[in-house]
């Protein structure tokens, strides 16, 4: 079977399914990693508060993702090859987010786990922005209009920045840059943008 006709054979269903599994892979690893206090008691628990920010954290944005990929790919009207690549870049950089989430916890929020974690953000933004123009840059996408293609680029764009200024900001105070990272997050709560419905 040539490399064409391969993807000729796929659907943007197959790529939705796919990310599907990868995405609770990577939930079900990241409940793996989490350690229980010392001892049974709300004083051990509290201990811990590292670990639970770090999940709950990890966790509100996996969903956002898990939403605004779901939403994205509505859009996308061939699985086309630079398609599939990009989806995979994407899942790549969500995928790196139990390891970071754990050595983020152990550390109990130092400066440099927490830069990854915020670099990682920026990652994940980046490579769903390619997605971004791989779904709606192109003249198959027409259901979307030109104003929301561009409100939807440039709140990449914005939260990319925010992100890229968590990292930095949190090798010197690292409480604020994860606090930064975390609101930007809240940008992403609705993944279309007006004039942009969800769905087909």
């Amino acid at each position: 079977m040539e490399k064409g006709d391969m993807v000729r054979e796929s659907t943007p269903e197959r790529i939705n399914a796919f990310s599907d599994g990868v995405f609770a892979i990577i939930i079900t690893i990241m409940i793996l990693e989490l350690k229980r206090p010392e001892h049974p008691t709300f004083v051990a628990l509290w201990a811990e508060w590292p670990t639970w920010i770090s999940y709950m954290a990890s966790y509100g944005f996996i969903a956002i993702v898990w939403i605004n990929h779901h939403f994205l790919m509505h859009h996308a009207k061939a699985p086309t090859l630079r398609l599939i690549w990009a989806n995979f870049a994407h899942l790549f950089s969500v995928s790196l987010i139990p390891f970071l989430t754990d050595w983020m916890a152990e550390t109990r929020l130092e400066r440099v786990p927490v830069s990854m974690y915020a670099f990682t953000f920026l990652m994940v933004n980046i490579t769903y922005l390619i997605l971004i123009w791989e779904t709606l840059g192109t003249k198959k996408s027409a259901g979307a209009p030109n104003q929301a293609r561009r409100l939807f680029h440039l709140r990449s764009v914005l939260t990319n920045l925010i992100f890229g200024g968590a990292a930095i900001v949190a090798l010197w105070h690292p409480y604020v840059g994860f606090a930064m990272a975390c609101a930007c997050l809240t940008l992403y709560l609705r993944p279309d943008v007006p004039g942009m419905r969800v769905g087909k």
